[in-house]
């Protein structure tokens, strides 16, 4: 019999105390090992959200918090909570600092975040879920779609599967 407690989802939690998500990243290789340096604690799974994603995102000196990228459905939204990224886009790079944030409209700028300090910086990121989505990666040959079972599909920008 399984305890009906392990089925409610909290009311709340400390969000640093959340379990890291196990998978660094959905990316193939080569692309998957650049994600070594991040660390997702996804908040808003826990509480059973299914519109929009919420993680608690680390990125250690060096790290990135994901490919330089943009959707073509999804909205996302960051804000710093502790340390000094760079925001890279396609348009130019801006250093960010806690307390600042920054969003990003699908079929808008290319984005990502580094580390190029040489502390932890620490943000928290969210995202809708729109059914459709595809992301483009303007520096990588990969291409992305969100696939009807909600996972992404990784090609070469020419199409051939991961």
């Amino acid at each position: 019999m399984t305890d009906k407690m392990d089925t409610i989802a909290p009311l709340a939690i400390r969000a640093e105390e959340a379990a890291p998500r196990l998978k660094r990243s959905s990316y193939p290789e080569p692309f998957l090992s650049r994600m070594e340096g991040r660390t997702k604690r996804p908040l808003g799974d826990l509480f059973g959200l299914k519109n929009f994603g919420v993680n608690l995102t680390t990125l250690v000196p060096g790290g990135e918090s994901a490919l330089l990228h943009r959707h073509s459905k999804q909205d996302e939204f960051v804000y710093i909570i502790d340390g000094h990224p760079t925001l890279v886009t396609d348009e130019g790079e801006v250093d960010l600092s806690p307390g600042m944030c920054a969003g990003f409209p699908a079929e808008g700028v290319a984005h990502q975040l580094v580390n190029r300090s040489d502390k932890p910086v620490t943000l928290l990121e969210i995202g809708d879920r729109t059914a459709g989505d595809e992301v483009s990666y303007p520096a990588d040959d990969i291409a992305a779609a969100l696939g009807l079972d909600g996972k992404w599909v990784f090609t070469k920008k020419d199409g051939r599967l991961y």
